[in-house]
């Protein structure tokens, strides 16, 4: 086995890429140059080296706060251009632009779009107030008319109900003391009247709290404005309510323009005299036109000047934004200031070194510096960060695998296998060759249109959508492919092969297949027999063989998982994990499930009518009875009883021998004893199975046994309920199948069988909604997360750690707007 794994090639994804951590010496005058094409790079990931301190302590502070404040003011720039509606035109920058023009620009740009603001929010409150002055003059002429009829009408009604009553001592109305006779110091103060314009939804808070305040003591009149007015804040247009106060006394007036200021209402002065209304109303009319004239000349210059600075935002955006980068990376490196030069530390792929010490000369060239930046590699205690180097067709798969827990540094990566099993066990549970020519066609719609894209802003579901385009485009012709074996076009009778088949087709022969009463048929040449479609006996055989079909691919996947676990064991050399581990699991689980799936192969060959459950239940229950109808070959029974008895020995032998090993060999290497039987690399990886630290900690025989103990137990439970687990590749292929009969027997074909033209579009409709959003959607959600889930459980349990952390190097490429 090991001469033949040393013969394998290598693989980009099979194993992270291999890391080195470095320490690189840089000159003062050519820090933020080197920073800057590292950044440029993308290849180094540094470590902070100042993480005691906080962001107000370090070097750079000064200049992290000047990008901050650059940003602030590009983005106040950014809403201002959005909010006008302008479409900035990308313009490109002269090559010679350098950040401190870009501050002086910016200075002057924001300073000159403020003033611009507060101007026109001046102006646009001084013709609000004019308009709501005018819209006030027409609407109050009208109750000020009409008043005289009204206190009329006010004042029979007193006298009906009040001045007979000869108990009633209150104080007289507004109305009664203006009219009643005799002569009284509040009719003697006149009736007054205050008018205004108020928000239309605090109409009738305002009106109670004036009730109140006044105790009944005025007359309330309203009338809706004929023009919505701009709020010059939010820039909204708002619904106002024009509004006329009768009232009397100067105290009743001290009130209501109180309750008026606390409203926010805004009231007016409106002479009685209608001349002079006219005339009022005429010279604000002028005045407005004025003030509407000036603010669209303001407005104008407003988006001339956003629009000669938005063509720059975006690369100003980005220029800020690499700036601020650069910086908070300078702030991660220490600071000599007697030799005047930075000291870095972090992680970079081995074979970048090359291409690091490139773009450090080129950066001490470009800056004339006299000294150069010095790299060399250095031991560390941490393990190194997990790289691996992905394209757009494998990143989806890796990212799938990285949702379950980012691999180990150089422990074997899972997306290499399921970049092919995981869409060929979707599509074990979707199979149908209608339905996958609809994903297909959908997955070619994302490819052809990638790069238009990939360069837009696109929602979180299409963003998804489209980054696992290449994933769906594989779902989807694995999903023909199934389809043509199930013989399933939409899941409906389909013979795909024609009447050359089979050499009968009707009913009566279809059943005599069945029964095994026709012994001729012409061969079928691919998938599953035709001549089952449409028999009494369909469903029961293709669940049988679908069943056995899923208890065969789970089988075969967990067995992949382990023997990944080998070659993670032979990797890190350590030889406990292959004889006590990898080699009782393997005898375990085919001791039982793998003897199970040849049970399956054998029956299938012979067409034996032997019972797999009863075989199964008595190798336990009585392993030494004989199996009668149930034997499918020679020495059957003695196997059973050696498979049973490998794999009750299997079980110590996971539990037992590797705790008392590792325990003897730490003994032996703190006692001085044999230190050249042991591998320091090895030795360590075995005191501790799930750490990456190669330093020495107290071995804990208990930690460890109990550690051991619950991943037997682990692996033993688990070779059951995972083998059971892939029974959702046939209980979902079976569901995927019959819903899609029922909705075209049930709803289809049933509303096709009438002559009326509505009932046939409405169960075509019914049809294909079903199809789009429950057969295709809610379907295809289901398949991938069963999918899913026999990766991250039943397979990767078997081998993987995840217990890594990704490799983040230093990057322009990767800075996104919230870097700011």
């Amino acid at each position: 086995m090991d001469h033949f794994t040393e013969k394998l090639p290598s693989m980009d994804l099979m194993r992270s890429e291999k890391m080195t951590f470095v320490q690189i010496i840089i000159p003062a005058e050519s820090a933020h140059r080197i920073i800057t094409y590292l950044g440029q790079l993308g290849l180094l990931q540094f470590r902070d080296l100042n993480a005691e301190k906080s962001p107000f302590q370090r070097t750079f502070v000064n200049q992290v706060k000047r990008c901050a404040e650059m940003s602030r003011k590009l983005r106040f720039l950014m809403d201002q251009v959005n909010k006008a509606g302008i479409m900035s035109s990308h313009s490109v920058l002269q090559s010679d632009t350098n950040l401190e023009d870009i501050e002086t620009q910016l200075a002057e740009h924001e300073h000159e779009i403020i003033e611009m603001n507060s101007n026109s929010e001046k102006l646009q409150q001084s013709y609000n107030e004019l308009l709501e002055f005018k819209i006030v003059l027409q609407k109050a002429c009208n109750f000020l008319v009409s008043s005289h009829g009204h206190a009329l009408s006010e004042e029979r009604e007193l006298v009906e109900n009040v001045y007979s009553n000869e108990d009633f001592v209150e104080t007289p109305f507004l109305f009664e003391q203006e009219t009643m006779p005799g002569p009284s110091k509040s009719n003697q103060s006149g009736l007054r009247f205050i008018s205004g314009i108020i928000c239309k939804s605090k109409v009738l808070r305002f009106e109670r709290m004036l009730f109140r305040a006044t105790r009944g003591n005025m007359l309330f009149n309203q009338a809706p404005a004929d023009e919505q007015i701009m709020d010059p804040i939010s820039t909204e247009m708002v619904e106002k309510t024009v509004f006329v106060v009768f009232f009397s006394g100067e105290q009743a007036r001290t009130k209501i323009l109180k309750i008026c200021e606390a409203f926010g209402a805004n009231c007016y002065p409106v002479p009685e005299d209608i001349s002079k209304q006219r005339q009022i109303t005429r010279e604000v009319s002028s005045r407005l036109a004025d003030l509407e004239a000036t603010l669209d000349a303001g407005i104008r210059h407003r988006n001339k000047a956003l629009s000669s600075v938005g063509g720059h935002l975006a690369k100003w955006m980005d220029m800020v934004r690499r700036e601020k980068a650069v910086y908070d990376t300078l702030n991660m490196l220490n600071f000599d200031v007697t030799k005047k030069c930075l000291v870095g530390e972090g992680w970079c792929p081995i074979f970048a070194k090359a291409q690091i010490q490139d773009a450090l000369q080129r950066a001490t060239f470009d800056s004339n510096s006299q000294v150069g930046a010095i790299l060399h590699s250095m031991d560390a205690l941490e393990s190194p960060p997990t790289y691996f180097r992905t394209n757009s067709f494998t990143n989806p798969y890796q990212e799938i695998v990285d949702a379950y827990g980012v691999a180990r540094y150089q422990e074997a990566n899972p997306a290499v296998y399921t970049t092919i099993i995981f869409p060929f066990l979707f599509a074990v549970m979707f199979g149908d060759w209608g339905h996958g020519i609809c994903l297909l066609l959908g997955a070619l719609v994302l490819i052809a249109h990638e790069r238009k894209l990939s360069n837009q802003r696109l929602g979180s579901f299409m963003e998804m959508l489209f980054g696992g385009r290449y994933v769906l485009l594989l779902m989807s012709l694995f999903s023909m492919y199934c389809g043509l074996i199930y013989n399933e076009f939409f899941s409906v009778p389909f013979h795909i092969f024609g009447a050359s088949a089979y050499k009968c087709r009707d009913s009566s022969c279809r059943d005599a297949h069945t029964t095994g009463l026709v012994k001729y048929r012409e061969p079928y040449p691919f998938g599953v027999d035709p001549s089952w479609r449409g028999s009494r006996s369909e469903l029961p055989f293709l669940n049988s063989l679908k069943m056995k079909m899923s208890i065969l691919f789970g089988v075969v996947h967990m067995n992949l998982g382990i023997l990944l676990s080998y070659f993670n064991a032979h990797f890190f050399g350590s030889s406990l994990d292959i004889r006590y581990q990898f080699v009782p699991q393997m005898i375990f689980l085919n001791s039982l499930f793998g003897y199970l799936s040849l049970l399956i192969v054998v029956k299938w060959c012979t067409g034996s009518q032997a019972d797999l459950y009863h075989i199964m239940i008595y190798m336990f229950l009585s392993p030494f009875d004989n199996l009668g109808e149930n034997e499918l070959f020679w020495g059957q029974r003695p196997l059973q009883i050696l498979l049973l008895l490998l794999a009750l020995i299997a079980v110590p032998w996971m539990l037992f021998p590797k705790p008392f090993i590792l325990k003897k060999l730490h003994n032996e290497r703190f006692q001085g004893r044999n230190y050249g039987v042991l591998n320091t690399f090895e030795a360590d990886l075995e005191v501790e199975p799930d750490s990456a630290r190669q330093h020495h900690e107290e071995f804990n025989f208990n930690e460890v046994f109990v550690h051991q103990m619950i991943h037997s137990i682990e692996f033993v439970l688990g070779s059951v309920s995972n083998t059971a687990s892939y029974l959702r590749l046939w209980a979902l292929s079976l569901a995927h199948s019959e819903l899609s009969t029922v909705f075209y027997e049930k709803v289809l074909l049933l509303a096709w069988g009438y002559d009326n033209l509505i009932i046939r579009l409405v169960g075509l409709v019914v049809f294909a909604f079903a199809t789009a959003f429950i057969l295709l959607m809610m379907e295809t959600l289901s398949a991938f997360l069963h999918a899913l889930r026999l990766h991250w459980v039943e397979f990767q349990n078997k081998f993987y750690h995840g217990d890594g952390y990704k490799f983040r190097p230093f990057s322009f490429a990767t800075l996104t707007e919230d870097e700011n």
